[in-house]
């Protein structure tokens, strides 16, 4: 089984989703927010790990100056896949758990530390930052 196609159907198994083209055009969707908020070593590391046609998505996306919030990032997934934000919020979820058991431990926790509080939900860890 190719690289993709694992990636493609854990993403299909975790989501629960009944296709492949559904899995496909959620973890399209995710890979390219993903891409806009991720800059620095951190996109490259993610790059590198993720299979051809996952990386071109990911890549093709310009980086924002600064990331958006993890409830604008499920906001923004909903609009694109004009679902709700619970919905959203599931196949966020759901890409995002795939991506670190491909990439790994350690990838997902500098990934997070880039990121906004409140990530951390989406990749299925509690959210232990302490707060100021």
């Amino acid at each position: 089984m190719t690289r993709y196609r694992h990636l493609l159907q854990q993403v299909r198994t975790l989501g629960r989703y009944p296709t492949d083209e559904e899995a496909e055009r959620v973890l399209d969707a995710v890979l390219a927010l993903l891409g806009s908020q991720l800059t620095g070593d951190e996109r490259c590391d993610l790059a590198a790990a993720l299979p051809a046609r996952a990386r071109a998505v990911f890549a093709s996306q310009i980086p924002l100056p600064r990331p958006v919030t993890a409830p604008a990032f499920v906001e923004g997934l909903a609009h694109t896949l004009g679902t709700s934000l619970t919905a959203a919020r599931w196949d966020a979820s759901s890409v995002l758990a795939a991506l670190t058991a491909l990439a790994g431990d350690d990838l997902a926790d500098r990934l997070l530390a880039r990121l906004p509080r409140g990530y951390a939900l989406l990749f299925g860890r509690a959210d232990l930052a302490a707060v100021a």
